[in-house]
């Protein structure tokens, strides 16, 4: 069927544009019609002898008389893809049912179809180097915490909080990989289908791993402060304190994220265009 054409070339469209689960957004909203154009047919299925009101997975078309000719303007959702004005789709009704759309919609309402190769290029560099930078800091962070780990004379507060920091690296890269791994499986796959809860919870500990990193950061430069300004002997005191607000800070907030989530912006990921390019480019 055209429409399979149609929606797979909306598919590279949006994709060219950035979007996370590209599809998602306008079949949910072809889903939507759908009911729309069902709602209450059930009702009327025998109101007429010729062709029953029907949707075609993009247009929904009326009921009609044998040999009535029906013509609708291209979808509504199209227009922001299609390269040229839109046209008009035709059915006959006929004795033996619906005939095919005439002309097809991909001639009728064109859409860009294809993702130009320098842009593939690109992303394909940028995925790579970021990857590639990503698994090189994990490998030297955890050589890093081995040895500050394993040698007595380098456990003291100082060196706990620069671990606890490189902890927080090492992390937020893991949850970028499996973010990764959750939100871009195989093109095959109908990201729509299979259940938004594990792409809410990478994403969920993707922004929390990215806030401890920052928030232990700034416990660096509390702890070095409290040196600074008080004895030497007070480290260990103000060092529990740290722990707590380090890992804390980012869990209070985090949850009330996510409560602002479900009641605000409940989309099926948690996340968008915007965050996804950022997160790929800078990893925050």
């Amino acid at each position: 069927m055209s429409y399979h054409c149609v929606l797979y070339t909306l598919t590279l469209a949006v994709l060219v544009a950035g979007n996370v689960h590209p599809e998602c957004d306008f079949i949910a909203e072809l889903k939507k019609k759908e009911a729309e154009c069902l709602e209450n047919s059930e009702e009327h299925e025998n109101a007429t002898s010729g062709c029953k009101k029907t949707w075609d997975k993009l247009l929904c078309w009326p009921e009609a008389d044998a040999g009535e000719t029906l013509a609708l303007p291209c979808p509504d959702i199209l227009f922001h893809f299609m390269e040229e004005p839109a046209g008009i789709v035709r059915r006959n009704c006929t004795k033996k049912g619906w005939s095919e759309p005439f002309p097809s919609y991909h001639i009728a309402c064109p859409v860009e179809d294809e993702i130009p190769l320098e842009e593939q290029s690109y992303f394909s560099t940028i995925k790579i180097i970021y990857t590639v930078g990503y698994s090189l800091s994990i490998t030297s962070l955890i050589i890093a915490v081995t040895v500050l780990m394993a040698f007595r004379r380098l456990r003291c507060p100082r060196n706990y909080i620069h671990i606890q920091l490189f902890f927080t690296f090492i992390l937020k890269a893991i949850a970028i990989f499996i973010k990764d791994s959750v939100l871009f499986q195989e093109e095959d796959i109908d990201h729509c289908s299979f259940s938004t809860t594990e792409c809410k919870i990478s994403v969920v500990f993707c922004h929390y791993f990215m806030m401890t990193n920052f928030i232990w950061l700034l416990v660096e430069a509390l702890y070095l402060n409290c040196l600074l300004l008080s004895s030497l002997s007070h480290g260990r005191r103000y060092f529990w304190w740290l722990v707590l607000f380090g890992w804390g800070f980012p869990t209070l907030f985090t949850f009330i994220w996510i409560l602002a989530k479900f009641y605000f912006e409940d989309t099926a990921i948690f996340s968008d265009a915007g965050i996804l390019i950022k997160t790929l480019l800078t990893g925050g």
